[in-house]
């Protein structure tokens, strides 16, 4: 088989697998908003440390802002209580992203890595349709 033909086979899975994951993570608040959780956002682009991804979101919100988007409408701080290996629990950020806000962090992902380039381009390009239009703010939990 041709080299470029199976490269390309090879794309259309991944992307179509991504495009599926990431639809398979979107969530329905209450109040009818669609949204996704930063943390499982982070693993679907592949940062392995929240501090790296946060960096990211932070050059998305200024790009939200940039575009003249109200940033609280499409990064909703919220928080969660997570288990610990000790039994106790704490409480960890989990900010609810809209699809505007998963578009912007995906253009806004680090490129450095080429092998992964490609997955983001393709989640920037997912997470853009429809359209997106500024929500009504979900309610934080």
């Amino acid at each position: 088989m041709n080299h470029r033909l199976l490269t390309g086979a090879l794309k259309k899975d991944r992307i179509e697998s991504l495009m599926n994951e990431f639809e398979a993570h979107a969530q329905c608040h209450e109040d009818g908003v669609e949204y996704w959780l930063a943390r499982d956002l982070q693993h679907l682009l592949g940062y392995g440390e929240w501090r790296s991804f946060c960096g990211v979101m932070s050059k998305a919100r200024t790009a939200c802002e940039a575009s003249s988007k109200a940033t609280k409408d499409h990064f909703v701080e919220v928080t969660k209580m997570v288990q610990l290996g000790s039994g106790s629990e704490r409480e960890i950020e989990d900010p609810m992203l809209t699809r505007l806000a998963c578009h912007l962090i995906a253009q806004n992902g680090d490129s450095s890595n080429s092998a992964t380039q490609h997955c983001w381009d393709s989640l920037a390009q997912i997470a853009a349709a429809p359209p997106a239009e500024t929500p009504a703010r979900p309610a934080p939990h």
